[in-house]
């Protein structure tokens, strides 16, 4: 297992850009946005040249307005950034989102209309008909809807979306199912870690020796509904849903990385499970076959023994990029049974994104 921070970036052989394009961060400050500086540090395409925060952060140096709360330290070159407040005109034509829902709307918006490429891990704009909810190794070619939606706007300018955090865990892990064998319904139970809601999200008061069975947020009709629109495929300009059912219920627990899932599935038709394991082992996608920069070698691992996968011990498989999948075995209310692991902030998120962007460039859209 590779360690999640000093691992390099693969060698790539989708063409890169002949210099590393500047790129801004929306919401650096806050936990989604740290994660961002984080793994744009020495990116091979991309360089972080603007961060943007809140009005009371605008002015200061990075280093200063950041309360940085990751394990590694704050990369030198982003702690001497200014920042930015929101809204302001920048120089970075690909902008990263790690904004607040409460803010993000309208600010992505705002930038997408002036021009801006908006790549965004808020929920805001996921839904909208001409928004791409992309993991490109399931629906890469859904970027050919981002022309009808410059044509909206009148310009050059896009957005892009990534899923919610546990939405990528279990499409992700239920696509080379959804191919092989279909799937009727899902019902998925998660456990998911602190660092979901940021620093000051969950009172330790409140988690501690505890499991709290409710995220808000919409959290569960997140769940039930984005899959849809992954797996769902793209029909003259129009998302067209997958037309399996979701149940979703939430839980918070006392970790701090990793969003673990159980989830059970029926299936359209019957399959053996060596099949369903040969499908999983093998599920590769543009990422893989561009050998984009972020692009884990392989998507879905899986994790052999009865305890598996765990938070601690599966998170960082792939510098973070890849989901574990195990205890896949016989259910006796549906099909089939599973468990389920994603990296909450890398791959569920900042991570995610960031391959969203690397997709964009292999495809010669920024």
């Amino acid at each position: 297992m590779t360690n999640t921070l000093t691992a390099p970036f693969t060698a790539g052989s989708a063409e890169a850009p002949t210099k590393r394009i500047l790129v801004a961060v929306l919401g650096a400050t806050g936990s989604v946005g740290q994660r961002f500086v984080q793994l744009l540090d020495r990116h091979p395409w991309f360089k972080l040249h603007e961060v943007v925060a809140s009005e009371r952060s605008a002015g200061k140096a990075y280093g200063e307005a950041a309360d940085w709360r990751l394990d590694t330290l704050m990369p030198s070159d982003a702690a001497a950034l200014a920042v930015k407040p929101l809204g302001v005109k920048l120089e970075s034509r690909l902008i990263f989102s790690g904004l607040d829902s409460a803010v993000a709307g309208e600010a992505e918006d705002e930038y997408a209309n002036r021009g801006s490429v908006v790549v965004s891990n808020s929920r805001n704009h996921r839904m909208d008909p001409d928004v791409p909810l992309l993991i490109p190794e399931i629906n890469a070619d859904h970027v050919g809807v981002i022309e009808r939606q410059q044509k909206r706007r009148g310009g050059s300018g896009y957005i892009v979306t990534n899923p919610n955090c546990s939405v990528v865990g279990l499409a992700m892990a239920i696509a080379p199912i959804e191919l092989l064998c279909g799937i009727e319904a899902i019902h998925v139970t998660t456990m998911q870690a602190i660092s979901g809601a940021g620093y000051n999200g969950v009172a330790s008061y409140a988690i501690l020796d505890n499991v709290i069975p409710y995220i808000g947020g919409g959290e569960e009709g997140k769940i039930e509904s984005e899959p849809l629109k992954i797996l769902g495929r793209l029909e003259n300009d129009q998302f067209i849903d997958a037309p399996f059912r979701i149940s979703a219920q939430v839980n918070r627990v006392p970790t701090i990385d990793g969003h673990l899932m159980t989830i059970s599935l029926a299936l359209r038709e019957r399959t053996a499970l060596e099949n369903v394991r040969r499908a999983i082992e093998s599920f590769t996608g543009e990422p893989q076959r561009l050998r984009l920069p972020s692009a884990p070698r392989r998507p879905l691992h899986f994790v052999d023994g009865d305890d598996r996968p765990q938070p601690r011990l599966d998170r960082d498989r792939e510098r973070g990029m890849s989901v574990s999948v195990g205890r896949l075995r016989p259910c006796p209310l549906l099909d089939l049974r599973m468990v389920a692991l994603v990296h909450n902030t890398i791959r569920g998120a900042a991570g995610a994104a960031i391959l969203n962007a690397e997709l964009l460039q292999a495809k010669e859209l920024l």
